[in-house]
């Protein structure tokens, strides 16, 4: 039964879409085959899916876009992927600003941002502390071309009160502006709070932070400080999976 599911996959998945496949290896498989079986598919509708975002980014910047749920499908990383709402904020963001982007982890929103950054001639840094991970995201930036992403494979650094990336601010740019924040894992001592004091010199007036999962209490907290150290507003958006929207007077 196995193999014919493979044929299935190989033979139709430019036919079917991804809810048929995914019911029809629901119905019939263990769900670790079902991963390994179902990769075919995920590239494919990604490798479209990707193909559109480059065409016309400025397409992609409210959620339910049909072009943002393939990508999220396609890319596969079930339970850490942003959802669509904060995908669709970090690139309408992406478009309007006017300076290079900072990104405090990597995935799907490095390759999405990083396309738009390089058609405006901008830079876009990535901190990711995993090598595996970096390796990953790496492959497809290579795959696509995308030559403005610095993705910067650096390991988490204790300083004290927090851990944050050792991020190589040498080679950065003297400011942001725009900051996505969906790293480092919310387990780490001082969760996400080190971008501010590592960073707060690099961030200019006008610069927007958006930070990840903010349905967590720990996301909040580290708001409210980052609002008293820059002098900042904000505001909670994103009625699914809540994110926040920071910007500095």
């Amino acid at each position: 039964m196995q193999n014919g599911f493979v044929e299935i996959i190989l033979g139709c998945s430019r036919e079917l879409s991804m809810n048929q496949l995914q019911s029809i290896a629901k119905a019939v498989l263990p769900s670790q085959v079902q991963k390994v079986l179902l990769a075919p598919h995920r590239d494919f509708v990604f490798d479209r899916a990707m193909k559109r975002f480059l065409s016309n980014p400025d397409a992609c910047k409210q959620p339910r876009n049909p072009v943002l749920i393939d990508l999220i499908y396609g890319w596969g990383n079930k339970g850490w992927s942003a959802l669509d709402e904060y995908l669709a904020a970090c690139i309408e963001h992406a478009l309007t600003s006017n300076g290079p982007i900072l990104e405090c982890g990597s995935g799907l929103s490095t390759l999405l941002l990083g396309a738009i950054a390089q058609k405006q001639g901008r830079s876009h840094w990535a901190l990711e502390h995993t090598p595996e991970w970096a390796t990953r995201v790496q492959h497809y930036l290579n795959r696509y071309q995308l030559d403005a992403v610095v993705l910067c494979s650096t390991p988490l650094k204790d300083y004290g009160d927090f851990c944050w990336y050792e991020a190589p601010l040498a080679s950065m740019p003297d400011s942001f502006s725009l900051v996505i924040c969906d790293g480092p894992p919310g387990a780490t001592k001082g969760g996400r709070y080190g971008l501010v004091p590592i960073m707060s010199d690099r961030l200019k007036s006008g610069c927007v932070i958006l930070l990840d999962d903010a349905e967590r209490e720990q996301e909040r907290t580290i708001a409210a400080r980052w609002q008293a150290e820059l002098g900042a507003s904000f505001e909670t958006l994103g009625p699914n999976k809540p994110f926040i929207e920071m910007t500095l007077h």
